[in-house]
């Protein structure tokens, strides 16, 4: 199985940015927060303290996740000239009923399809990776298969 994460330069910067922060601004927070938590007297009912608890497991649970996938991190830097489709690469599509529609094929981790970013993984995303301007695939969504036809891969 591949554990690889694929990123954007740009993607993999704001996750470091993300560790960073959660790591020397919000520990610090709620460190305070547990400490003045602590200082009101007992915790035993105190909704401060079980509060900054469970945000300390929060962002802690965060941080793992995200050292984990920096470890596993590869960044691409877009397809290069090249001519099939690959993680990086802008892509034209048009289908009947949904017309024309533009993606860029990210990792799982950077997947936002509402702002034209598919996941690799993704049944659409996977299908296009290796075709060429002209390829048809088919996809099946819940709606049914759809065919895809490619106008265009940068």
């Amino acid at each position: 199985m591949d554990n690889n994460q694929y990123f954007t330069p740009e993607g993999l910067e704001k996750l470091k940015e993300e560790f960073k922060h959660r790591t020397e601004v919000l520990r610090g927070e709620i460190a305070k927060r547990l400490k003045e938590a602590k200082e009101e007297g007992d915790i035993s009912e105190n909704a401060g303290f079980d509060a900054a608890k469970e945000a300390q497991a929060v962002n802690e649970g965060r941080i793992e996740e995200i050292k984990v996938t920096l470890e596993n991190a590869k960044v691409f830097t877009g397809s290069s000239g090249k001519s099939t489709v690959d993680v990086g690469s802008s892509v034209k599509i048009e289908s009947e009923g949904k017309g024309k529609q533009d993606y860029v094929i990210v990792g799982a981790a950077e997947s936002d399809p509402i702002k034209g970013f598919i996941s690799n993984e993704s049944p659409l995303g996977d299908a296009l990776l290796g075709k060429k301007k002209g390829d048809k695939v088919k996809v099946r969504t819940p709606k049914g298969e759809v065919e895809y036809r490619i106008l265009e891969v940068k």
